[in-house]
């Protein structure tokens, strides 16, 4: 496994924005996905965005239209923008690269999260 840094979390009040950076050497040459999940207290794992090696992205419902995922491929580097957040919002966010159908290498990276919190 190779490390990756999750970073950009912290406390803010609803409507204001944050932009979560995850830096994951290599995931760019290996032509690696990147999803971001998020999990709150007592409830499960939620991914809430995607990415693949083209380019295309996917969002949940919950955060599609306030979220924006994005890549600086020149620095190995994962973005998610979110706007307008919500008290809901609140919850460790995690980065996590996968391999695809074009990665030579496993894409495998572990990290600790960032924690995100949302007061009304």
């Amino acid at each position: 496994q190779e490390p990756l840094v999750e970073s950009g979390g912290g406390s803010v009040q609803a409507g204001e924005s944050l932009r979560l950076t995850c830096t994951a050497p290599g995931f760019t040459s290996n032509r690696c996905g990147v999803h971001w999940f998020r999990q709150a207290p007592g409830k499960s794992r939620e991914p809430i965005s995607s990415i693949r090696s083209d380019g295309s992205v996917t969002y949940a419902d919950s955060v599609k239209g306030r979220f924006t995922i994005s890549t600086d491929k020149d620095k190995d580097t994962i973005y998610l923008q979110m706007d307008n957040l919500k008290p809901e919002d609140t919850a460790v966010y995690k980065c996590a690269p996968y391999r695809t159908t074009l990665s030579p290498g496993a894409c495998i990276y572990t990290g600790q999260g960032t924690q995100v919190t949302v007061s009304s």
